[in-house]
């Protein structure tokens, strides 16, 4: 591990969801008060369930979004408030790698200009060099020169996965934000990409930003994991220490929730009660006390501060003391 790529401080966003003429205009709390940091060839992971705010969290960090406040620190430079000109000699640094590979690629161009449409932007390169680097990277994600004659809709998922993720390396990144690279692929590809994915964080030093709701997966993959619920992150851990001691209750849940794949041992399920409350209209106190099993009244009143139970395991609950029996 180097030192600090990003360092996330605090950063929220509220996007404006009205609901008719008359009606008052609500807000949608995206992102809460989020702080990571992620070190230089690491791989850190976002988990959580759907709508927790994982996605938003990596457009606010590739810059397609700007946060209402916090900060957000990339290679030394604070990019949080800079303009799209002022961004753009950092694209090349970060990029991102999609959930659904078809929608990313242009049905109309060929996969040799998708590859190559980067260093067109990004580089001097002639027409030569340019497709002499295509015809490398994809032999590098496991497919043949060839194939950059042919239309994304020639390909299978998987195919396309590798496409996209060819496409990302074509100006040497420092930072991959792999938005749910996997969830749409068989579970058989997934294992693929996610193997091809760790053989180039080796092969060029690259750090990763990893979105997904996907315990599994996230397991696989992970150097460090951070858990998020409801636009916060309620736990982060080393990935050896989260899934063998788990502090949040919501962690728990999760991870309990994974298949084991030994028929033998039988893993208890913690069921959560309640449904999951609206981002638009956030409880009081802990955002998880709708639901936890553990609720008291400091839970519905005052918002836990993140605390370090052990080295590098923060947890943002006000009893992460609770053994891990108790529910």
């Amino acid at each position: 591990m180097g030192e600090k790529l990003v360092s996330v401080k605090n950063i929220s966003k509220t996007f404006a969801a009205s609901k008719g003429m008359f009606s008052k205009k609500k807000f949608v709390h995206a992102v809460n008060d989020v702080s990571f940091d992620i070190m230089t060839g690491e791989t850190f992971s976002l988990v959580g369930e759907s709508g927790c705010g994982k996605s938003t969290t990596g457009k606010l960090i590739d810059h397609l979004i700007t946060p209402d406040t916090g900060e957000i620190w990339f290679d030394g430079k604070e990019i949080s408030k800079i303009s799209q000109n002022e961004m753009r000699p950092l694209r090349s640094d970060i990029q991102m790698v999609f959930q659904d590979p078809y929608g990313s690629l242009n049905p109309r161009m060929k996969v040799q200009d998708l590859i190559g449409e980067p260093l067109l932007i990004h580089t001097n390169m002639t027409a030569g060099e340019r497709l002499k680097k295509v015809h490398e990277l994809l032999q590098v994600v496991g497919l043949s020169p060839s194939h950059g004659e042919r239309y994304p809709h020639e390909f299978s998922g998987g195919q396309r996965q590798r496409i996209g993720i060819a496409r990302a390396l074509t100006v040497n990144p420092k930072l991959i934000i792999a938005d749910e690279p996997v969830s749409a692929l068989d579970v058989s590809i997934q294992a693929q990409v996610l193997n091809l994915l760790q053989r180039l964080q080796e092969e060029y030093n690259l750090t990763y930003l990893f979105i997904s709701h996907d315990l599994s997966v996230v397991e696989m993959i992970s150097d460090r994991i951070g858990v998020m619920y409801l636009g916060t992150i309620v736990e982060t851990a080393d990935k050896k220490e989260l899934y063998a001691h788990p502090k949040h209750p919501y962690t728990r849940a999760l991870l309990s929730a994974v298949p084991i794949p030994d028929p033998e041992q039988k893993s208890k399920r913690i069921i959560l009660q309640g449904d999951l409350p609206s981002p638009s209209n956030p409880p009081s106190g802990c955002l998880f006390h709708t639901r936890c099993p553990h609720c008291t009244e400091k839970c519905r009143s005052q918002r836990p501060e993140p605390v370090e139970v052990t080295p590098g395991h923060v947890v943002k609950c006000h009893y992460p003391d609770l053994s891990e029996n108790t529910i």
